[in-house]
């Protein structure tokens, strides 16, 4: 068989999207699971065929999707029941039928869209994401010098594209929903570690020192498995968990 042949034979599969549909702003709408037929193509990733679903089946459907290369978080959602970037998973070797549902805990914009934007931005104030110095800043100075193995520390944590998966498949926070979640947790190991933020671990324990924090985490670590940037969410927080320990009986 010739290459080309074989490429298109193996790309001609017929797959079923069962999707959620919702709109909670029309007060008649009612949820429902709505099936869609879709030819797979080489390469096709679920962001590509929703698209195509939009395109040629149904443009009412609503998802969302920015930067379409795992960079943005725009597109996470439930697929097949875990919590992923749409735009980076593959059909190929997922089962012929795939179900797409948005991601628990935020708030429903519509259909496969969820507000994730508002919860991370009063994350930032709950953890106060920025660093404090008492430093006042002078243009003439040159820049602060730091050790490699802090800036890749640092690096490690910013890595988080805010996409929501850890907190979608955090069965913590499904029992408390104050809790700051793997995402706040890496937030606040990321400004710990940072030598230009001059807080304490006493006022960092202040932050997240309590249940709704480093302590409300039961530790199935789903966070860690779901993270699409594979961020070492175990590790961060081992690290936050130990400094807060030890800030606390300090204290």
């Amino acid at each position: 068989m010739e290459k080309g042949a074989r490429s298109r034979a193996m790309t001609n599969r017929k797959l079923t999207i069962s999707i959620f549909r919702y709109n909670p702003n029309d007060p008649v709408n009612k949820p429902a699971m709505v099936d869609y037929q879709v030819e797979e193509s080489e390469r096709m990733t679920l962001f590509m065929a929703l698209n195509k679903i939009r395109e040629e089946q149904d443009p009412s459907l609503v998802f969302d999707f920015v930067c379409r290369a795992a960079i943005c978080g725009s597109c996470a959602m439930l697929i097949n029941g875990e919590p992923s970037l749409a735009c980076k998973t593959l059909t190929k070797g997922m089962p012929d039928r795939i179900t797409l549902v948005p991601l628990p805990f935020f708030k429903l914009v519509g259909d496969l869209s969820v507000d994730t934007g508002t919860w991370f931005r009063g994350l930032n104030e709950r953890t106060q994401a920025w660093i404090h110095t008492d430093k006042k800043f002078d243009p003439t100075d040159g820049e602060d010098i730091m050790k490699n193995k802090t800036a890749q520390e640092i690096y490690e944590a910013e890595r988080c594209v805010e996409c929501g998966c850890c907190i979608g498949g955090c069965a913590t926070i499904k029992m408390n929903n104050q809790f700051i979640g793997a995402a706040g947790i890496n937030r606040v190991a990321r400004f710990m570690v940072d030598p230009r933020d001059e807080r304490t671990d006493g006022q960092f324990f202040e932050i997240v020192g309590n249940e709704m924090g480093t302590f409300g985490c039961i530790g199935l670590m789903a966070c860690d498995d779901y993270c699409p940037m594979s961020i070492p969410l175990q590790n961060q927080l081992a690290y936050v968990r130990r400094n807060m320990a030890i800030a606390g009986i300090k204290g």
